[in-house]
């Protein structure tokens, strides 16, 4: 399993959670966890996904969504989960 971290934030609008997974369908990727919140109109959302089954390359995938983001108006960003570990750890 290829697990990646995507992150969305934004100000809140309608349908921001159905792009981010349609497009996410269409490309053959699992979603393995998913969490968002809304705070003073703010929008964050993290999802842990499964991209094993994408045929393109990593850098197309992630400037696909960063694509995506910038056509809903939210910061679309999409790392390796061993990347993510790695910058993240204390």
């Amino acid at each position: 399993m290829n697990r990646s971290i995507i992150t969305v934030v934004g100000k809140d609008t309608v349908g921001i959670i159905a792009r981010v997974c349609t497009y996410l369908a269409e490309q053959n990727i699992n979603i393995l966890d998913i969490t968002q919140t809304i705070v003073s109109g703010y929008f964050n959302m993290m999802m842990i996904v499964d991209t094993g089954s994408v045929t393109e390359d990593f850098h197309r995938l992630t400037s696909g969504l960063e694509e995506l983001g910038d056509s809903i108006g939210v910061q679309i960003k999409c790392q390796r989960e061993e990347i993510f570990e790695k910058m993240h750890r204390i």
